[in-house]
């Protein structure tokens, strides 16, 4: 059974967008605080091997970045995963290996579960994230806290997400502040 892991790149506040539009202008925001250790911590949560489950957007976003990222450890992994895509346009997954979910994202994602394979990472995807947590699919919650206030922009969770119990399973700061706390989901809040 495949691991469903969440992982984000979050301010104090709980933004995580990182692209700019006309009421968000703040975009490269995590630049001054990458390091190596972080860079570390980030392959050392996705795992060696792993396929990305990313919503249409995220998904249209970083097909037009990875590929062209350059021979790194990070854009390695994350080109060679197979993207599996929350669409109504599967069709049109020109970046792979990828494939639509279907229109039952929850059902497709719990039979993607239950397959042999590497674990599932999703970066970003603010509807799916929420969408997951409410179907109880997710197994862990990865987030690198930077030390910054936006207070605006795209936030990690939706306000109509159910209430979630997580346990505290480790963290570790970078030299530049950041946390990244790994939890597990637990379920309901009690």
């Amino acid at each position: 059974m495949r691991n469903l892991r969440i992982l984000a790149h979050i301010s104090l506040d709980g933004v995580i967008q990182h692209e700019n539009d006309a009421q968000f202008t703040h975009g490269d925001w995590t630049t001054p605080y990458r390091t190596p250790a972080g860079l570390a911590a980030v392959l050392e949560a996705q795992g060696r091997r792993f396929d990305l489950l990313l919503g249409r957007r995220t998904y249209d976003l970083w097909a037009g970045y990875w590929p062209n990222a350059g021979d790194t450890p990070i854009a390695n992994g994350i080109n060679t995963a197979t993207k599996y895509v929350a669409t109504h346009r599967p069709d049109s997954l020109v970046w792979g290996p990828a494939q639509g979910v279907g229109p039952d994202v929850a059902e497709a994602i719990r039979a993607l579960r239950a397959t042999a394979g590497p674990d599932l990472v999703v970066w970003g995807s603010t509807t799916l994230t929420s969408a997951l947590l409410d179907a109880g699919l997710v197994d862990e919650v990865v987030l690198l806290t930077y030390p910054v206030l936006l207070g605006q922009g795209k936030r990690l969770f939706s306000d109509g997400i159910a209430a979630r119990e997580l346990a505290f399973v480790g963290s570790q700061a970078t030299p530049s502040g950041v946390l990244v706390t790994t939890y597990r989901h637990v379920g309901a809040l009690q």
